[in-house]
């Protein structure tokens, strides 16, 4: 399949999935370096539901603030422009799939997989030195969000695809199974998403190679380190992952990319767990 045509795959659900303008501006105001977090507390501002939204997450558990957040801009002055950003990007785009029919996959089972990706991935970012951390759990967020879009658009074919990842006699991943179905992956869609939505570069080759991370040319480290926080939470409903033999697929250029080795799994893996209830609590109630 060419660009364009996955690009006319993209337009052709931009009336059921889109972005709240609310989120885009928000994402325009963290991406200027003249905005004050006053511009981007009278953004959030417009949409009270956001307000409560934020103010709860930024009170959460989570976090694990001294002290009450009660205004937006308190919230944004101790959590960051990138990381408020961050935090609407996660919200809204869960909502803008609410209410799109989709008969192979929940959308609870879809968002902790991605939840839990996102975390992995924001906490192995700190033992990294080669990784920037700057917008990496929206990048495992985000990572799959091209599966959701086929799935709602070309059913039938995907159900092939599913079957063929599960039937068939040599051992494929995913993306390679819908190549031989579709011609193209979630990958691509995905990155067409998320380049039609005008999120940052690094978050389109994050989803656009996060299971090639050799394909990237800007950011190598991150797409790497999304590509082995997703083959982790593929078994995140595994207790433990300490045995070498219980940890997925791994593309072996990602241990280099990201300076990172599997003895730093289990502890990462331990503290993604004991954080995931809290999180999607307050980002999927």
């Amino acid at each position: 399949m060419s660009t364009a045509e996955i690009q006319d795959l993209v337009n052709n659900a931009s009336s059921l999935i889109s972005l709240p303008e609310i989120s885009l501006r928000v994402n325009e105001l963290a991406n200027n370096p003249e905005s004050t977090a006053d511009d981007m507390g009278k953004a959030i501002s417009q949409d009270p539901a956001l307000v409560v939204r934020m103010l709860k997450i930024a009170n959460s558990a989570y976090y694990g603030l001294s002290t009450e957040v009660d205004t937006i801009t308190r919230a944004i002055a101790i959590l960051g422009t990138n990381k408020i950003r961050d935090l609407v990007l996660s919200t809204t785009t869960s909502q803008a799939f609410d209410g799109i029919p989709n008969n192979l996959i929940t959308m609870q089972d879809f968002w902790h997989h991605s939840l839990y990706c996102g975390l992995l991935a924001q906490i192995l970012s700190k033992k990294s030195k080669k990784a920037n951390a700057e917008s990496i759990f929206i990048a495992g967020l985000l990572h799959d969000i091209g599966q959701l879009l086929m799935f709602n658009q070309l059913p039938e074919k995907s159900h092939e695809a599913i079957l063929l990842l599960m039937e068939g006699t040599e051992e494929l991943e995913s993306y390679e199974a819908e190549r031989h179905v579709f011609g193209f992956d979630h990958m691509q869609v995905g990155a067409e998403l998320i380049k039609s939505w005008k999120l940052a570069p690094v978050l389109q080759e994050c989803v656009g190679f996060h299971h090639e991370p050799q394909k990237a040319k800007a950011f190598p480290a991150e797409v790497a380190l999304i590509n082995i926080a997703n083959a982790v939470a593929v078994m995140a409903d595994f207790d433990s992952m300490s045995e070498e033999d219980e940890i997925p697929k791994i593309d072996p250029m990602s241990w280099e990319l990201t300076g990172l080795s599997k003895n730093d799994l289990p502890a990462a893996i331990k503290e993604a767990q004991a954080e995931i209830t809290e999180i999607e609590s307050v980002l999927f109630p």
